[in-house]
Formats: C-alpha cells, sequence, structure tokens
C-alpha cells in the first residue's frame, strides 16, 4: 500500500509541476497546483512511514521527473530527442532498481 500511496504522491508532483507553467496568474490553476503540492508532500511523508526515507524521496522525484518531461512533450511540445529518450529511461531504471532492492 505504501508504493501505491508514494505512486500518488509522484503523480501529484506531475500536477503542480505542470500548473507552474501557469505563473500563478490565474486563480482556479493556482489553487489546483497548491493543493496538488500540499496532497503531494503529504502523501510522500505517509509513504515514509513503510518505505526508507532516501529511497521514498528519490523514487518520488523520479516519477515527477520523468512524469514531468512526458507531460511537457504531450502538452507543450517540449522535443524528445534521442538522448532525452536514454536519460529517462535510465532514470526509470533507477526508480525500478530502488523498488526492487529498496
Amino acid at each position: 500500500m505504501a508504493w501505491l500511496v508514494l505512486f500518488l504522491a509522484g503523480l501529484l508532483e506531475v500536477v503542480w509541476a505542470v500548473g507552474l507553467k501557469s505563473g500563478f496568474t490565474r486563480l482556479w490553476p493556482s489553487l489546483v497546483t497548491l493543493t496538488a503540492m500540499a496532497l503531494s508532500v503529504l502523501l510522500l511523508a505517509r509513504a515514509m512511514q513503510a518505505i526508507p526515507m532516501g529511497t521514498a524521496y528519490a523514487v518520488w522525484t523520479g516519477i515527477g521527473a520523468v512524469g514531468t518531461v512526458i507531460a511537457g512533450i504531450v502538452l507543450f511540445g517540449d522535443p524528445l530527442t534521442p538522448t532525452r529518450t536514454v536519460c529517462l529511461l535510465l532514470i526509470l531504471a533507477g526508480i525500478l532498481g530502488l523498488k526492487l532492492h529498496g
């Protein structure tokens, strides 16, 4: 269950990272961003009760990083180059390694 909570925390990190793109210039996107920030950190703290701190934090940031890059590609037309693809795969490999051995 802790891994599911951590995964949801990571997804919420993607939500708030995408929300930062709005620059806090509109009320509702700003509220969604702030709410996602708070929930993401609260869920991370919850997951850390059962998962080692370093593992949980690294997986949380990894999910956020990979998810945010994918969101940037899909939503904002950010480039997907071979080098970026390899780097994303390396982050995913690190997340998987921590999950299996953390």
